[in-house]
């Protein structure tokens, strides 16, 4: 008998792990939907359009890779639990489009996941809630800590920095940041 309870035990476990890591994509993906479908109408009436109704946040941006095929809606915000469901905009950054560096950050296990995909000289295409377009290309990345990121929020230039933790591959947080860096390269079309 106890031969039999252990991979019983096993298997419950593992539906339980593998059940938990499902949701967690399952829950992306859907928040995704309704976030498109939030941006798209901030987009047409000028105004903020929460995702659903006790959102403590709302679409501000979509962001495009199209070389990859990747696109995701920006939330205002960087809270836990705006960055539960998309990527977020850090209050104290500019928005994209505007002098200085507008910074975005995301889970690198959902959301910026397409990072490890983008090349130096890919463009990234920027869509504002009023709907507003820039295209920013890469221009570099860095890992660094978490408390140590270089970034110079004074610069006199147009700047976009997607943030995201790394290793890509890791299963436990830690302390180093992956920051890709692009510059503007004019408004999108």
């Amino acid at each position: 008998m106890p031969r039999l309870i252990s991979p019983l035990v096993l298997a419950l476990v593992g539906t339980i792990l593998f059940g938990d890591g499902a949701y967690i994509h399952a829950k992306a993906w859907l928040a995704q939907m309704l976030l498109e479908r939030a941006f798209d109408r901030s987009v047409a009436t000028g105004q903020p359009v929460k995702p659903w109704s006790w959102a403590d946040t709302w679409p501000v941006a979509r962001i495009e890779v199209k070389r990859i095929g990747a696109s995701t809606i920006v939330l205002e915000g960087t809270s836990g639990q705006a960055l539960a469901f998309g990527p977020g905009h850090l209050h104290q950054t500019v928005d994209a489009g505007e002098r200085g560096v507008a910074i975005y950050a995301a889970h690198r296990d959902t959301h910026f996941r397409f990072l490890r995909d983008v090349a130096i000289g890919d463009v990234i295409d920027v869509t504002r809630s009023d709907g507003k377009r820039f295209r920013y290309r890469a221009d570099s990345s860095a890992i660094v800590r978490f408390d140590a990121s270089g970034i110079d929020p004074a610069t006199q230039d147009f700047e976009l920095v997607l943030a995201t933790c790394w290793p890509f591959d890791a299963v436990t947080s830690g302390a180093e940041r992956y920051l890709l860096h692009a510059t503007l390269i004019g408004d999108g079309e």
